[in-house]
């Protein structure tokens, strides 16, 4: 065992080595592309005028000697093959230039995501986010509850089982808005803000206080992918399936957040409900792609290590 790690770490170290050299020589034939381009043009800017006023005084020449007619078509036939060849072996060095300076950057590329990189155990990231908050003056202040999220409302993640649910909210609620059927969806939505999610116990209080039937709520909460049935996590960390993130790769960023966080097959939320990955359709950051938030803190230009490190930047500042 020992013998085979150590034969994979000095492939590795020789893997990195030829990255470092192959972007280092596709650096230098960039630079070396770029300066003989901008040589070219100062030299043209430095011709240009003793060749025009080569012209002008040949066509001067012809005005009072037709025979000096010939030397001055000559002279422009000279002018026309040096530009058109001017023109092709600039053409062909700032192809090379492109494809240098873009091989230098994937190599560059490549050696980061190849460093050893210090990526948080998922226990770390659990004691770094669910910690105690602490009272000493001058430690840092702990995360607030999300908006419209009572911070009494007991979390199962917290917990570590079901617990039952206040269900004041809701009577409180349908007081205040009436238990008419047209305000099934305003109802449903302050559940949703209130608790994350729509509890059945919720839900069955709302149908025992308003006129709203079970196949109502089972109806409006099923069609609309806005509602949840399902308790939420602590923390929703949403990662953007859209195509610029799709061409980036974010379907490896999701299977690593899955397996990282231990989140089973077919479903979107840890077994300890503190994390939930929810894919949505687009961010809004196609620049940053591949690209996720965590609450409200974005993270881009993703590979499945920089996710991990991503959750645990958000924990030590938050």
């Amino acid at each position: 065992m020992g013998r085979s790690d150590g034969t994979g770490a000095a492939a590795g170290h020789r893997w990195k080595r030829w990255i470092v050299a192959l972007g280092l020589l596709s650096g230098l034939i960039a630079l070396a592309c770029a300066a003989f381009l901008i040589g070219g043009h100062v030299v043209r800017l430095r011709r240009a005028p003793a060749e025009s006023a080569l012209l002008t005084e040949l066509e001067q020449q012809v005005k009072l000697d037709a025979a000096a007619a010939p030397r001055l078509e000559a002279e422009r036939e000279r002018l026309t093959v040096t530009s058109l060849e001017r023109e092709g072996r600039n053409r062909r060095v700032a192809w090379v230039l492109l494809l240098a300076a873009g091989l230098s950057i994937a190599c560059g590329t490549r050696y980061m995501s190849l460093r050893p990189q210090a990526l948080p155990s998922l226990d770390d990231l659990v004691a770094a986010r669910f910690a105690p908050p602490s009272s000493p003056a001058g430690a840092r202040r702990t995360k607030q509850p999300a908006a419209g999220v009572r911070s009494d409302v007991t979390t199962p993640a917290v917990s570590g089982g079901e617990a039952g649910v206040d269900l004041s909210f809701v009577d409180e609620l349908v007081a205040r808005v009436g238990g008419s059927r047209e305000g099934a969806i305003v109802i449903l939505q302050a559940i949703q803000t209130h608790y994350r999610h729509l509890p059945d116990e919720a839900l069955q209080r709302v149908c025992e206080l308003t006129d709203i039937t079970p196949a109502q709520i089972a109806g409006s909460s099923t069609f609309y992918a806005h509602f949840r049935r399902s308790p939420v996590g602590r923390y929703v960390v949403r990662v953007c399936h859209g195509t610029a993130c799709h061409v980036a790769g974010v379907g490896q960023i999701d299977e690593e957040l899955r397996r990282h966080l231990g989140i089973a097959p077919g479903e979107d939320t840890d077994a300890r409900r503190m994390f939930t990955l929810d894919k949505v359709a687009c961010l809004g950051c196609c620049s940053l792609a591949p690209v996720m938030m965590i609450e409200e803190e974005t993270a881009g230009h993703l590979t499945p290590a920089s996710a991990r490190q991503a959750l645990g930047r958000t924990a030590v500042t938050t």
